[in-house]
């Protein structure tokens, strides 16, 4: 096993993206599954980030390398956690990336799995490997994907903001890109989801602000508001986050538009909001950083 560690202070500025870029990990060699440790901290008034970056290198089982190097086409496996200096947000981020590794393959016969330990999760990257070798013809020019990546969005108030990335691609004509919200309170050290945020029976109103957005947006992409409804109607889904200006709804591929369309989000604004959600989480204003 071998670790590198890097540390780096980043200063914010308003409104700036801050990137830690570590020279990325090189996709999956013959012998091994590249594995990256990311870290971001941030303290609660978001003035520094400080961001650590470990590596640590998990080996496939030899009947797998050698299959590698037989038909020199390994799969590209990728997979970044997320280590900051708030253990109880390591864990909530980890234990959803662990979750994505584990059921990133799934069939008929395997069902989702709501935990996942660490043996688990190197066990879901051997079968993954593995399926490989096993679905593709040997003189294949494919190659299986899984790439799972968080990233800190930045801060509105004492909610800190992350998102979770992943790739999945076993053959056909595209692979799928999945993307999740995390919210979380340092206050309160909790975990924010939307029920969490809305004023009592204001589900429904919500619901409507949202369609009203969904609507919108179908303006951009049809030219027939009623057939694309249709065919592609709207859902409310939970998975939201803070911006500087309101709330953003991820919808994933498929959820209301065809797989072109990519993964919409919908927005809604804050001044639509004051009677629906509860006024903890309306920030106060210029206390948006990324």
């Amino acid at each position: 096993m071998s670790i590198m560690t890097q540390f780096y202070a980043i200063n914010h500025l308003p409104h700036k993206q801050n990137t830690n870029k570590n020279n990325g990990i090189n996709p999956l060699t013959t012998l091994s599954v590249a594995v990256l440790l990311s870290a971001f901290s941030v303290s609660a008034n978001a003035t520094t980030l400080v961001s650590a970056t470990e590596y640590l290198d998990y080996n496939l089982p030899k009947h797998l390398q050698e299959r590698c190097i037989e038909r020199k086409n390994c799969p590209t496996i990728e997979i970044k956690y997320l280590k900051t200096n708030h253990d109880w947000i390591n864990g909530v981020v980890n234990g959803r990336i662990n979750n994505l590794v584990v059921n990133s393959k799934l069939s008929e016969s395997a069902s989702i799995k709501n935990k996942s330990n660490q043996a688990d999760v190197e066990a879901a990257i051997d079968d993954f490997a593995a399926s490989q070798f096993a679905d593709l013809p040997e003189d294949s020019v494919f190659i299986y994907h899984l790439t799972i990546e968080p990233k800190y969005l930045g801060h509105v108030d004492s909610f800190e903001l992350f998102e979770i990335n992943s790739y999945v691609f076993t053959g056909g004509a595209h692979g799928m890109p999945y993307s999740e919200y995390l919210i979380f309170d340092s206050a309160t050290k909790q975990q924010v989801q939307l029920a969490d945020m809305l004023q009592k029976g204001k589900k429904s109103d919500f619901e409507a602000l949202a369609y009203d957005a969904y609507r919108e947006w179908v303006d951009t992409v049809a030219s027939d508001d009623h057939d694309y409804e249709q065919s592609w109607p709207f859902s409310l889904s939970d998975n939201i986050t803070l911006t500087d200006k309101g709330i953003d709804i991820r919808y994933q591929h498929y959820s209301i538009g065809p797989y072109a369309y990519g993964m919409p989000v919908l927005s809604i604004p804050y001044d639509k909001l004051n009677t629906i959600i509860k006024p903890y989480f309306i920030p106060q204003q210029n206390n948006y950083r990324q």
